[in-house]
Parts: structure tokens; C-alpha cells; sequence
């Protein structure tokens, strides 16, 4: 454009950042992940369920998911949680397995091994996932 050249505008260009994962992701990803596996098999046994793949990742809003597919994601700060809480958090994630939604069935599954879950629910909510 001849402006520019007329009244010497400098234009800056946007500079994107990589988005790479964190330090601190790094180092605690496969301590999470071997966190979860164990409770996984171990809650597992009172539910039978089949699931694909167990993925840890740097959520920033979430601390778990699961997927149609029978993917289960959890959020690496897991490993931070009080015991109950972790056990809380996998409990509900593989109950999606059986019940892909929040209806009473699903909180009924919940509650055969976590009957506490409306408390640990509460406390959960106190554990904010920090943002970047």
C-alpha cells in the first residue's frame, strides 16, 4: 500500500506464541496417569465396565470427561486432589460408561460405591482449576 510508504506507518504483526505443554505438566502427567489407571482398576471391579483409552491432559476448566467412544480423560492436577476426591472424580468418570448423562440413574451408580458423593461433589468445587 503506497500510504505506508508516504507516511512511514509500521505496521506490527501479531506474534503467536507456541502452545506447547507446560513444565509443570509435564513432570506430573504419567504420575497422574499411573494414579489413575490403579483406581480405575480398582473401582472397575465393582462395575465391569469396558473403556478404550485413559488420557491425561492439561484441561483448563475440566477435571474429567468421557467420550461416547469409551475414552476417559482426566485433568493432570488430579494428583493434587485429597484421596476421596480422586476417587470421587474416577468413580463419576466411569459411571458415564454406564449412564452418559447426570439423570438419577446415573447418580444411583454413582452412589453403589461412593455414597458420600453429594459431599465430596461440594468439596470438589473448592478445588479450583487454575487458568493460565
Amino acid at each position: 500500500m503506497p500510504w505506508r510508504k508516504i507516511f512511514r506507518i509500521k505496521v506490527r504483526r501479531r506474534v503467536r506464541r507456541k502452545k506447547g505443554p507446560t513444565a509443570i505438566y509435564l513432570k506430573h502427567r504419567e504420575e497422574a496417569r499411573a494414579l489413575v489407571k490403579e483406581r480405575l482398576e480398582y473401582w472397575n471391579q465393582f462395575y465391569g465396565y469396558t473403556y478404550n483409552r485413559v488420557a491425561i491432559k492439561d484441561h483448563k476448566t475440566r477435571w474429567g470427561s468421557c467420550s461416547k467412544k469409551g475414552n476417559l480423560n482426566f485433568n493432570y492436577r488430579v494428583v493434587f486432589l485429597p484421596p476421596a476426591l480422586q476417587d470421587y472424580l474416577i468413580v463419576h468418570e466411569l459411571c458415564h460408561l454406564g449412564e452418559f448423562n447426570h439423570s438419577p440413574a446415573f447418580w444411583t451408580l454413582v452412589g453403589k460405591t461412593v455414597p458420600d458423593y453429594e459431599k465430596r461433589r461440594g468439596d470438589l468445587r473448592i478445588f479450583k482449576i487454575p487458568r493460565k
